[in-house]
């Protein structure tokens, strides 16, 4: 499901607090036009969260992220003809709520376009025939293996997504804040969500891509597409898990193929059970990681 993340200073702030994120079981971020960020939140387990939203248009870079789950239902309110064309060319099941008005739901006290909600079960009830799981796209394990402790990590996308992950030993969780002030001094604060919870993970994934704009404009104000290859592609990657970073590098290969992620000595990095975030960063934006004092 495209969930919208744009927000101006605290929340309640446009987009900010969204709803369902915290029974999602994967949640990519992945850069759109004007720097601002957007969330492919994944729901594979057949939990039945309340509402899911606000839901927003739909991207090409969908495509290179979420092919890799085989044929997942692409929910999502719109999209340019040459983004709509190209999802329904690939194996992705484009579910365009404008379409399925069914689907709608309308929460009170939200605006537009920041009001369209959805719930997984209903999805899941219109698309009863497709049950089957894709191949694993993570491999996990309860222990570690390498890497060095760290404590939080900083990713400036933009003004209006400043973000830090902040390791808590106490939850076995990272924990995700934003910097909230505009200019100045940095104003931190809990990313939290419309049911009280704070966005949290116990992995966070940086899977660093090379991103290029255009050809297509995706509003009135000129912002062009936001694409990054990602199938046939390789890069840098970061994984935190357990208060620790391990460095080392993801590839990709065909399209509906998973995204390996590999330590130094070329050894498959595993997850630890529980939710991953994955982060679809910009290479042109370096990645802050503090460490803890050694001892």
């Amino acid at each position: 499901m495209k969930v919208d993340n744009y927000g101006l200073g605290p929340a309640p702030a446009e987009a900010r607090p969204q709803s369902g994120l915290s029974d999602a079981d994967v949640i990519f971020e992945e850069q759109v036009e004007g720097a601002i960020t957007r969330y492919a939140a994944v729901f594979q387990c057949r939990q039945a969260p309340g509402l899911v939203g606000p839901i927003r248009s739909a991207r090409v870079i969908d495509i290179g992220i979420l092919s890799e789950l085989d044929s997942p239902l692409l929910v999502h309110v719109g999209g340019i003809a040459p983004v709509i064309n190209r999802i329904d060319q690939s194996t992705i099941k484009n579910v365009d709520l404008g379409t399925y008005g069914n689907l709608d739901v309308y929460p009170p006290g939200r605006y537009a376009p920041y009001d369209t909600y959805t719930h997984t079960s209903s999805v899941w009830a219109q698309f009863k025939s497709r049950n089957t799981p894709p191949q694993p796209i993570f491999s996990y394990s309860t222990r570690i293996h390498g890497g060095r402790p760290a404590s939080q990590i900083h990713l400036d996308w933009s003004y209006t997504s400043d973000i830090y992950w902040r390791w808590s030993k106490q939850s076995g969780t990272w924990k995700r804040y934003y910097n909230v002030a505009t200019s100045g001094t940095p104003v931190i604060q809990p990313d939290v969500l419309a049911n009280g919870v704070q966005n949290q993970a116990q992995n966070v994934v940086i899977q660093v891509v090379h991103i290029t704009y255009g050809p297509w404009l995706e509003n009135f104000e000129g912002g062009k597409e936001v694409q990054a290859k990602i199938a046939g592609s390789s890069g840098k990657a970061y994984v935190f898990r357990n208060g620790r970073m391990i460095v080392g590098r993801w590839r990709h290969g065909s399209l509906t193929s998973p995204t390996v992620f590999t330590n130094a000595a070329g050894h498959v990095i595993t997850l630890a059970p529980g939710r991953t975030w994955v982060e679809i960063f910009p290479d042109v934006i370096p990645v802050a990681v503090t460490f803890p004092p050694r001892r």
